[in-house]
């Protein structure tokens, strides 16, 4: 996601005292636009019908985005620059790319089953847009005081996986996409709302590459490795989605548990 990055590409003291002109670093960089690329791709192959393509595309600018920070801070090449740049990455690959790949795919279909279905797809699909968008201006806002342990709704690319994982599990399947366009208007407002809604997701920032994991933890890793191998489009889109409902039970599961500490108070 997009990371505060101090200010690199302006002019600045030398060693020596001499005025230099920095650059803009190119590894980090390189897979931002990498990841805007694979968005953009997604878009044109929706645009030409192929769903499954543009799901897998979405997907890999999710692994690229996911990939640039971590570059950057292992090189000490992070940038003001660079966070912009990766906002705008992930407004196309994560916000507007699903959105139309979803409406390409299923919701245009609602025109022909009612009188304002027409409508309501487009208005489904731009609900996503601005959850994403107003997701991502959030975040860049509060990233320098934020808990690092959660993310306060829903994150872009895991809705963006959401979304794009439904069309290629149905396209895995040979289910039509006009024939899920009601689920698919459900998903995708759902997703947006969850995008700027207070939940709080686990960021699994916490995890280090150098922390101690039981050996269970490996054997899980093993596993779902190999689940995904053998399936996946189901195994991801399943995936997404109990990340997805992951956040409201478990404030659900806490307001239950809540209410029961407090009854016996209020019956004594």
């Amino acid at each position: 996601m997009n990371e505060a990055r101090p200010e690199q590409g302006h002019e600045h003291e030398g060693a020596g005292g001499r005025r230099r002109r920095g650059g803009i670093y190119l590894l980090p960089n390189l897979l931002t636009t990498g990841a805007l690329f694979a968005g953009f791709y997604a878009i044109v192959a929706a645009g030409q019908g192929r769903f499954q393509a543009a799901a897998v595309a979405v997907l890999v600018a999710m692994v690229l985005d996911g990939l640039d920070g971590r570059v950057a801070r292992l090189t000490q090449t992070q940038s003001a620059f660079g966070a912009q740049l990766d906002s705008l990455s992930d407004m196309v690959s994560f916000g507007l790319a699903p959105a139309l790949v979803m409406y390409e795919w299923s919701l245009s279909s609602l025109r022909d089953l009612a009188w304002y279905g027409g409508k309501l797809g487009w208005l489904a699909a731009f609900v996503y847009v601005a959850g994403a968008a107003l997701r991502l201006a959030r975040f860049n806002v509060q990233a320098p005081t934020a808990d690092r342990r959660y993310f306060q709704g829903l994150p872009s690319p895991a809705a963006a996986a959401v979304m794009v994982g439904l069309v290629w599990t149905a396209h895995d399947l040979g289910w039509p996409g006009p024939a899920l366009a009601w689920p698919a208007l459900l998903l995708t407002v759902c997703c947006g709302g969850l995008m700027v809604s207070r939940f709080a997701y686990y960021s699994f920032k916490e995890l280090r590459g150098q922390q101690r994991v039981p050996f269970t933890a490996m054997l899980l890793v093993v596993a779902a490795l190999v689940l995904v191998a053998y399936d996946p489009p189901k195994v991801l889109f399943l995936v997404f989605f109990a990340y997805l409902l992951s956040a409201p039970l478990q404030t659900a599961l806490r307001a239950v548990r809540r209410r029961r500490r407090q009854r016996p108070a209020a019956g004594g």
